[in-house]
């Protein structure tokens, strides 16, 4: 006989385990609101100073208002794994010097005239974890 699967359980981490996860990866997702619908796009991030740095193929204007900002690595097989989502106001990064050193070191998904750096200075972190009943972790 199969044993029955366990039931997923969502907690919700601290906000310094909330940043920690979002150090750790790379790989995201910038939402927010354009022609009053929200768009999705997925972007590259980097942690750096306090602030959230994310370079993604959107129009500079469209995330001007703010954004909301990600993460998340859920395993398929199991569905266990982790969520972290960020939000807060937006800066378009303009200054030439600080653009160029964050093309070099943030890799695009995209490259074109909507290929903007962005820096949301999150006014919340939140994240789950996501585990079987009875995991910790």
């Amino acid at each position: 006989m199969t044993p029955l699967p366990t039931a997923l359980r969502m907690t919700e981490v601290s906000g310094a385990e909330a940043v920690w996860l979002l150090e750790g990866s790379s790989l995201g997702r910038l939402a927010y609101v354009r022609r009053q619908q929200a768009d999705v796009r997925p972007a590259r991030h980097v942690w750096e100073y306090g602030h959230l740095v994310v370079r993604a193929s959107v129009p500079a204007a469209a995330v001007s208002a703010g954004a909301t900002y990600q993460v998340d690595e859920v395993c398929v097989a199991s569905g266990t794994g982790w969520t972290v989502t960020a939000a807060g106001p937006v800066d378009v990064i303009a200054d030439p010097d600080e653009a160029a050193h964050y093309h070099r070191t943030l890799p695009g998904l995209v490259h074109g005239p909507h290929d903007t750096l962005i820096r949301i200075r999150p006014q919340s972190v939140t994240g789950f974890r996501i585990t079987r009943d009875g995991e910790s972790r």
